[in-house]
């Protein structure tokens, strides 16, 4: 049995932080709901008018992005207001959904071993 060097364990614990943040922003509403709050903190209902999804559903989004420390919250009364809390997994996003936008706008100008979005026949 060969043994796993440091350098090994070191380089699975990335994939496996990495791979846990592409967890976390794995569906279209977090997409959505992080870029709701690029530019400035929004309540849960200025969210709700801005998503379309039920409360319940995106509360439930909104809790675990705050649990996995991408969301900032913070309660004024009976609203809850939420903020990026990680620029990191914004910049993240953007420079993805910006890649796949040009893909969508360009379909001929990306050469597909180049393409992030999956290919379509």
């Amino acid at each position: 049995m060969q043994q796993l060097t440091e350098a090994d364990v070191d380089k699975n614990r990335v994939f496996e932080l990495a791979a846990e943040l592409f967890g976390i922003l794995s569906t279209p509403t977090r997409l959505r709901i992080l870029n709701a709050l690029c530019d400035k903190e929004k309540s849960v209902s200025e969210l709700l008018a801005e998503i379309e999804t039920t409360q319940p559903n995106l509360s439930q989004h909104l809790n675990l992005l705050y649990r996995a420390g991408v969301l900032a919250k913070r309660k004024e009364g009976t609203q809850v207001y939420y903020r990026v809390q990680s620029e990191q997994a914004v910049a993240l996003c953007r420079t993805v959904c910006a890649q796949i936008a040009i893909e969508l706008d360009e379909p001929g100008g990306v050469p597909n071993s180049h393409r992030l979005s999956p290919r379509r026949p």
